[in-house]
């Protein structure tokens, strides 16, 4: 057999050793190599996904991060990214059971965007909002407009049960000025403006304002623009909205 065969089997006997015997090596070593490199995927797994592993009994969570580990073929060499192999698995072959909760994707993509905010990359071109009305405005990189059927933001080990909300769960997750992750909840129709930023980069006040009175006809024109300037002033506050 080939070095590059020997390789190959030996890691199958790690993922699987159940399904893939290694009799090359005496199982009490193996047994070491085994519990060395689960370990190590199941510490970055939980740690990234906190809350969702909050929610399983230490037996079930080990069964599920097992079949991520045995089953699913990564596509890249870096811890860093096993979060994002983890949704992939979750998204595309995992088939839920009864002991997962009937929110764990939009949880398990929740936590994810919370950690790909932790570590993104800001911008250089982006700056501080001064004037919302005669300044560009553009998305921030260090935000994510998100909605979800369920409040996932409120799951924890004391809060396992929730509903789907009827209005849908709409939410702007970000990164503030401290580095730290918050999360603001937002409605439909802010939800359908922010959308409307993201694909036009460098939209004015002015532009938007015509653009929500097309959507909402019924509102007064005075009205709207002071709702839309509050609206506005608040993301961009918080660094959601920024300008190029």
């Amino acid at each position: 057999m080939s070095f590059q065969a020997t390789q190959n089997a030996f890691m199958q006997h790690i993922r699987d050793p159940e399904k893939n015997a290694f009799p090359d090596i005496e199982d009490r070593r193996l047994a070491i190599y085994r519990e060395l490199f689960f370990n190590n995927v199941e510490g970055f797994v939980s740690s990234a996904f906190p809350v969702l592993h909050s929610l399983y009994s230490e037996d079930d969570w080990l069964a599920l991060v097992r079949k991520f580990f045995s089953q699913h073929d990564c596509k890249s060499p870096y811890f860093l990214q096993i979060s994002e192999e983890f949704m992939a698995f979750l998204s595309n072959e995992y088939q839920r059971t009864d002991a997962d909760p009937e929110y764990m994707l939009e949880l398990a993509h929740y936590e994810w965007v919370e950690l790909a905010l932790s570590i993104a990359d800001q911008d250089p071109n982006e700056g501080k909002i001064a004037d919302i009305q005669t300044q560009p405005m553009c998305f921030s990189s260090l935000a994510w407009r998100v909605s979800y059927a369920y409040p996932v933001q409120f799951a924890s080990s004391d809060n396992p049960h929730l509903n789907v909300m009827d209005e849908g769960n709409h939410l702007v997750i970000y990164r503030d000025n401290d580095d730290d992750i918050q999360f603001v909840a937002i409605n439909g129709i802010t939800a359908h403006l922010l959308q409307h930023i993201e694909s036009n980069a460098g939209i004015s006040f002015a532009a938007l304002l015509e653009v929500m009175q097309s959507v909402l006809p019924q509102v007064e024109a005075a009205v709207l623009e002071s709702g839309l300037k509050t609206t506005l002033l608040d993301l961009a506050e918080k660094g959601v909205l920024v300008t190029k």
